[in-house]
Order: structure tokens, then C-alpha cells, then sequence
């Protein structure tokens, strides 16, 4: 089946084109089926007969490459008071301690609705909540990675379950009471269950090590072999902590990246979130390996992480992507901005990303992170999903036509996004979910089914 979307205005990697005719082929009825562009016609000024409008900016789909979905329940809860990410994570595994699967797919659910009405089209789930309470596996040993994968299938967005590998407190301490549910015991365990989730149309199946905290140092290689075998992604968590990069150095005399760049962990698969707190040489391993970023600015300033070298990095070779991770917000526009804003804080300097480099660690980049590198562009062939965002909102109206990526990603938020499309398929339409029709209270009945 073919089917015709009429742009008023779409982003073409590095301008604004007017009036644009996007033909898709679509095969069979599921949302994650795999539609493509088959035409992208410009100079198109008037809506050809039976084609649907979009009227705005079109985008290729955003790609949120790291979230953890249940801390979308913390929203709020944590902002209360001070404290530090140590104080904050207390908070994160009283949540975790509720969730069984049949409640994780039901918040799942809403917060990948949630990130579709924001334009997300993909999503990198980081995932280590394995397990029943004390540690004890469910009879499907992957209950909570399945409930994740069928919660992005009924939200209409394309999932990347990064299971993830947390077998320990602190290199080499046992978990604690909390960490339980996480941990498989050894690497070895970790691979035989995750090896059971299989990649589907809407789904793929990537690896992550948690953090050189949670995988003692001789059972790396084991994660990362997997990934390998598999030519999966792989994720890891790195340097977010200042702490985290002294324990380490008291433990291996090294720093985590160079941990990982010598137990074969780095690599053009490899995405490391955060990154923060680096080296001269740590910025040159992870660039010279094009290990790739993860920058997830939002969460980085609520658990007062820092301000990681995103623009080094960059220059050295990581490629960058963006994710939500706590969900302390989730808006890709707004983390795009932020990366830049942050560095002009840092250096007191403007302009160190142009708006077509935000905006390809927002969609391509993100979506070869997360293993579909046929997705974030708009051109034949390429994965067709794609976002919408108004151009007559009281924050975006006003700039000329050929300005509205800088007028989008500079003033847009997720509340100005109109049209969410995925494999050719309307998700969100005109800022209404097509399958789940009040996000707001599916939200917040999952979130208070979780109060203690």
C-alpha cells in the first residue's frame, strides 16, 4: 500500500524545504511494520489529491537512545528537598522494589505514549529490573524485558530493549538488598537469559554492562562479546559520578574508560551515557575507538551530575545521541538545546553546535546508537518515521520559513509537536495518541498504583 504525506515545510539534513510530497509504502497492519520512503519530492506547493497534511515542520523521528521507564514514577516525588544522585537513587529503589510486570507494562505504557505525543519514535531502554523481589527469577526469566517490549508495541514506537548486565554493589561488593532483582550472578547467567529476547519488527535486542560498579572487571569481556557475536548495541554508563571514577582508581588503578577500553568494551557499537567526568585521555579513547556519547542534559542537571565535555568528544570522534533518562522531563527538543546551552554556560561562548548538528544527535545519530542506522532521515529507503512540530505556537511562531529548525529546536517543546509517525503510521495525530487516548491519567494511574 502506498500512502502520501504533503509537508508544508520538512528538515532535509541541512535546510528547510517547502512544500514536500513523501510517498510511503506500508506492508501488513501492525504499528511496528516496516514502512519506508519510497519518494521525497520537493517544490510541491499545493497538497496533491488524496494525500494527508502536515502543516509545521516535519522532522525525521527523535530518538531517545537512553531512558529508564519506570523512573518516570519519580517525577516530582525527587525534586523535593536536596540531596545528591546518592540520596536520589535511595528514592529510585523503593519504586523499583514495587514493580512487577504486569505494573511495569502498564507505566511503560504511558511513558512511551508519553514520548510519542514529544515525537519520539524510537527508544533505548536501558533495562536492569530482572527479576522478582530478593532476586528470584519470574517463570519467564525475561517477564520485565517482554513487558517493556509489548508496553512500546501498544504506544506505537520502535524499541531497543539494552539489557543490561548489574551483577554487583561496587566492584566486586555484593548487591544489596534493592539491587537483588537486578543481578543474574555472574556475566555467563546474564548472557544465557538475555540470549531468550529475540528481535522483532518493532523490537532489537542490544546489551549494556550497567556501570564498571555493577560488572566486576573480569566479566566485561563477556558482555561485550555477547554484543559482538550479535552485532548489537552496547551501552554503558561512564564517569556520570566523580565518585565512581575515584573507587575505580582505587580498585584498578585506572579510570573507567581505560577499564573498559582494555577489557574490549569500546567501539563504533558502544555508547557511553553520560561521560562527564573524563580525561584528556579518556576523551581520546572514547574518540579514537568512535565509541559514541549518550548526553542526557536534563537528568545530568536535576541529580546535579555536571556538565559533561560533549563538545570535546565530539571532536575527537564520539559520535553524540541524546536520551531522557530519569524522565525528569522528557523532551527531546529540549535536550538538543540544552547540550548547547550547557556548553555556552561552560565556556561563556555561543554557537558550538549549528542547529542541523543538534538536531542529527536528536534522530540519526540517536537511531544508529540504538542499532537502526536506516532511521532519523528523510530520503528513500530510509525508515519512515518522522514528527511534526506547529509552527503557530506561541513559542514557535514568527520566524520565516527556511528559520523554523532554529525557531523548533531553540523554542519548540514537546507540547508543540502535532504528528508522530511511525512505519508510515499516524501515532499521534493532531497531539492525540491513536491508542492511548488520555495519556495524562494512564500516566498517573500506573504512578499511583505504585505508592507505598
Amino acid at each position: 500500500m502506498q500512502v502520501t504525506y504533503w509537508a508544508e515545510h520538512v528538515w532535509l539534513d541541512t535546510h528547510v524545504e517547502p512544500g514536500v510530497a513523501l510517498t510511503v509504502s506500508i506492508s501488513g497492519s501492525a504499528a511496528g511494520s516496516d514502512g519506508r520512503f519510497t519518494a521525497v519530492r520537493t517544490g510541491v506547493e499545493a497538497p496533491p489529491q488524496g494525500a494527508t497534511v502536515l502543516r509545521g515542520l516535519t522532522i525525521p523521528g527523535l530518538a531517545n537512545a537512553h531512558s529508564h521507564a519506570f523512573h518516570r514514577a519519580l517525577r516530582g516525588t525527587v525534586q523535593v528537598g536536596s540531596g545528591t544522585f546518592w540520596t536520589w537513587r535511595e528514592v529510585m529503589y523503593q519504586v523499583a522494589s514495587r514493580l512487577t510486570p504486569e505494573s511495569y507494562f502498564s507505566l511503560a505504557r504511558a511513558v512511551y505514549a508519553e514520548m510519542a505525543l514529544a515525537g519520539i519514535t524510537a527508544v533505548g531502554e536501558f533495562h536492569y529490573l530482572h527479576h522478582a523481589p530478593g532476586g528470584a527469577a519470574y517463570a519467564d526469566p525475561n517477564a520485565m524485558g517482554e513487558a517493556l517490549i509489548a508496553a512500546a508495541a501498544d504506544a506505537g514506537i520502535r524499541i531497543t530493549l539494552l539489557d543490561t548486565a548489574y551483577l554487583s554493589a561496587g566492584f566486586g561488593e555484593p548487591p544489596n538488598q534493592h539491587q537483588l532483582r537486578f543481578s543474574d550472578g555472574t556475566a555467563d547467567a546474564w548472557a544465557e537469559r538475555a540470549s531468550a529476547l529475540k528481535d522483532s519488527e518493532h523490537a532489537l535486542i542490544g546489551a549494556a554492562i550497567h556501570s564498571v560498579r555493577a560488572v566486576p572487571a573480569d566479566q566485561l569481556s563477556t558482555v561485550a562479546e555477547w554484543a559482538s557475536s550479535r552485532n548489537a548495541p552496547l551501552h554503558v554508563h561512564l564517569s556520570e559520578q566523580t565518585a565512581e571514577n575515584d573507587a575505580c582508581r582505587a580498585a584498578h588503578g585506572r579510570t573507567p574508560t581505560r577499564l573498559l577500553a582494555d577489557h574490549g568494551v569500546l567501539g563504533p557499537r558502544t555508547t557511553g551515557v553520560h561521560n562527564t567526568h573524563l580525561t584528556d585521555e579518556d576523551i581520546a579513547l572514547l574518540g579514537g575507538t568512535t565509541t559514541g556519547t549518550c548526553m542526557c542534559p536534563t537528568t545530568e542537571r536535576d541529580l546535579a551530575d555536571g556538565i559533561g565535555p560533549a563538545a570535546a568528544l565530539q571532536r575527537a570522534g564520539s559520535p553524540l545521541s541524546l536520551g531522557s533518562d530519569s524522565h525528569a522531563v522528557i523532551d527531546l527538543l529540549e535536550e538538543a538545546r540544552a547540550m548547547e546551552l550547557d556548553e555556552r554556560l561552560r565556556t561563556r561562548t555561543r554557537g558550538h553546535w549549528t542547529t542541523a548538528a543538534l538536531l542529527r544527535a536528536a534522530t540519526a545519530d540517536g537511531h544508529a546508537a540504538l542499532g537502526r542506522p536506516d532511521a532519523g532521515t528523510i530520503e528513500p529507503g530510509a525508515l519512515a518515521d518522522f514528527t511534526t512540530v506547529a509552527l503557530d505556537t506561541v513559542r514557535t511562531a514568527g520566524p520565516v520559513g527556511r528559520l523554523a529548525a532554529e525557531a523548533v529546536v531553540f523554542a519548540g517543546t514537546a507540547a508543540d509537536v502535532r504528528h508522530t509517525v511511525v512505519a508510515g503510521r499516524h501515532v499521534v495525530r493532531d497531539g492525540a495518541h491513536a491508542s492511548v487516548p488520555d495519556v495524562p491519567s494512564a500516566l498517573a494511574e500506573a504512578i499511583a498504583a505504585l505508592r507505598g
